[in-house]
């Protein structure tokens, strides 16, 4: 018999109330996904984080699990809270999901100073327009078409035209006495006079729009998304959108959404509908923004990881994620926008770059062009830190690559009051004889972001109140200043950090940072600094031969170096020989987007990356343990 579910979002609203008829034993986590109700389950449902969390307001809350009790804690158990994930429903209950943080204003790392940075690439976007008059035929014994008259003027043929071009010709050829535009894509640098592929006509446009040529570069992240326009002429930015990638809705990271993909193909369809929506969004404000039309948008270059770009084409990732990890494809792709439901000029060319191997995807390929490790006579590495982190190292000889999974613990997540980078998250920190925090924005505090968690780690190891196992030293507490001290603090079994009390920095509540989070952490600097120093050891290169270290993504961009050196999440170079690098995946989208010669040389980069499988390695395990730890004070 079906069980009704009732989630109230807003108990004063009598309009905020969604009641759903759903079978027993469903969880109510499942149960809401299926009704079109959205509950953020960072960790895909496996009872490891909080944001699924629902307070019963109605029917009997039932027994906590042992994760309910794990992550919530006796008193919010005791205050009818439980895990949507973890509560199976068997009668009639109504539920209010936990509203989330109120993250307003992202800091997410837009595309960067574009292509012009790069004197010497060669502008051969492969897109050309060309005014021209066509004769349309007149008599009827002249046995002719429109388009047999269109061909003979641009000197094509009915192979390099598709049918959706042929519906608004006819219009096109008659409406504008000073003739049509024409477009085409030839791929590997036709317009610049280099033939090496067949031109296509992507459209027939009345008038002249010959001076409308403009482009996308697609950077779909696991937890960001940043779509920028360019015009193709002079690789000129003219306008940047970022947003959350609205697929973290089920899953925080790569293999929480594979899980809920997983041979199923109702909720693959889910996740590559979220995306093709959000890009539809990117693509009309950025249309707004900048005054271009849609319709003048011809050609789109898409890098992600492997997870990602398979959704996007919405392939099953389920494979992805079992070893050994296999991707349906490697080699690049280009297909129309219409195809993919791009609200753009149906025929565009919306290219995906190569893909490496595993997880190591067209992200990383993007690095290596944006970087120009792959040209290097020194040996050179670049970090691109995020949730799906990747590392590359090498030179113009070799390269190597791996991927680097930390996971959504350094974007806040399964951080007890951890929260994205947004107005009102701690995102800087010091600690001397007591605690002291920045927000962004310089608003009332709501928690803390992986930048500002960094700090506090860095901080709380500098006064030895976390030791280098990344034990909270709650014995040695008395040995502290005073004021510091009083925030070491133990809550029956647990191990606490407060970072500020009620009214500190305008806070609400109270933030504090629990043993459960350091270890969150040293997971995830484990895995990006065990992916540095497995390249190195595979590759036999020592510290002192590395020239330069480059820190790309949203998060490295945005963590203080001395920081991330002094918790051990980079490796301990002179900070000389450290640099941010930007959003270097977008920059690499945006060279290929504005030169076919640049997406060539795309695939022969990523041919010549070699994959190191990190699990598969047999000194992985002892490496991983070694980079959880935090190094001795020196």
């Amino acid at each position: 018999m079906a069980v009704p579910l009732t989630l109230v979002t807003d108990p004063n609203d009598p309009g905020a109330r969604r009641t759903l008829t759903v079978a027993p034993g469903t969880t109510i986590l499942k149960a809401a996904h299926a009704g079109g109700v959205d509950i953020t389950a960072t960790c895909g449902g496996r009872g490891r984080c909080t944001s699924c969390r629902v307070k019963f307001l109605a029917g009997l809350p039932p027994p906590p699990t042992i994760m309910d009790e794990v992550q919530l804690g006796d008193d919010l158990v005791r205050e009818g809270y439980r895990l949507a994930c973890q509560c199976v429903l068997h009668e009639a209950v109504t539920v209010q999901p936990a509203p989330p943080l109120d993250e307003r204003s992202f800091q997410i790392l837009g595309a960067g100073p574009g292509v012009r940075q790069f004197g010497r690439v060669l502008l051969d976007s492969g897109i050309a327009k060309q005014v021209i008059k066509v004769a349309v035929p007149r008599e009827e014994h002249h046995q002719t078409s429109d388009l047999e008259q269109l061909l003979a003027a641009v000197g094509l043929t009915t192979a390099d035209v598709v049918p959706a071009v042929l519906q608004r010709l006819p219009s096109a050829l008659r409406d504008d006495p000073t003739g049509v535009t024409v477009t085409t894509f030839a791929e590997g640098g036709a317009s610049a006079g280099e033939s090496t592929g067949r031109q296509r006509i992507l459209a027939v446009e009345r008038g002249d729009t010959a001076l409308m040529k403009f482009g996308l570069a697609i950077d779909v992240g696991t937890t960001s998304v940043v779509t920028t326009l360019v015009e193709l002429e002079s690789g000129e930015q003219l306008a940047s959108v970022s947003s959350l990638n609205p697929q973290t809705v089920f899953g925080g990271d790569l293999m929480s959404r594979i899980a809920f993909a997983q041979f199923n193909p109702g909720n693959l369809r889910k996740l590559h509908t979220r995306i093709v929506g959000l890009l539809n969004q990117h693509i009309a404000q950025i249309c707004r923004d900048s005054g271009v039309l849609a319709k003048w948008i011809y050609k789109v270059v898409v890098v992600g990881n492997t997870c990602m770009h398979h959704i996007l084409l919405g392939i099953d990732p389920s494979h992805v994620g079992l070893a050994p990890y296999a991707p349906v494809m490697r080699h690049a792709v280009t297909l129309s926008a219409r195809e993919l439901f791009l609200k753009i000029a149906p025929e565009a060319r919306v290219c995906f770059l190569p893909l490496v191997a595993g997880f190591v995807g067209a992200d990383a390929v993007g690095v290596a062009l944006a970087t120009r490790i792959y040209d290097s006579a020194e040996i050179r590495i670049a970090v691109d830190i995020g949730t799906n982190g990747e590392v590359l190292l090498g030179s113009r000889d070799r390269l190597w690559a791996c991927s680097a999974p930390a996971g959504p613990a350094l974007e806040g997540a399964q951080i007890r009051h951890g929260m994205r980078g947004a107005l009102g998250a701690i995102d800087r920190v010091t600690v001397d004889d007591d605690i002291h925090v920045h927000t962004i924005g310089e608003t009332d505090a709501l928690g803390i972001c992986g930048s500002g968690i960094i700090d506090l780690l860095a901080g709380l190891l500098d006064r030895g109140v976390i030791d280098w196992t990344g034990l909270i030293q709650v014995d040695l507490r008395d040995s502290l200043p005073p004021r510091l001290a009083a925030r070491v603090v133990m809550r029956g079994e647990e191990r606490q950090v407060i970072v500020l009390r009620p009214g500190e920095a305008g806070a609400r509540q109270e933030i504090v940072l629990t043993q459960d989070d350091v270890r969150q952490v040293q997971l995830a600097k484990g895995a990006i600094a065990s992916g540095v120093t497995m390249l190195q050891h595979v590759a036999g290169v020592p510290a002192e031969a590395i020239s330069e270290l480059m820190l790309a993504g949203g998060f490295g961009n945005y963590v203080s170096v001395e920081s991330a050196l002094r918790i051990g999440l980079i490796p301990p170079l002179p900070r000389e020989r450290i640099r941010y690098v930007g959003n270097a995946a977008s920059l690499g989208a945006q060279l290929c987007l504005v030169s076919e010669t640049e997406r060539a040389r795309a695939e022969t980069v990523a041919a010549r990356i070699e994959h190191v499988s990190l699990a598969a390695h047999p000194d992985f395990e002892g490496i991983f343990v070694d980079c959880m730890n935090f190094p001795q004070a020196r």
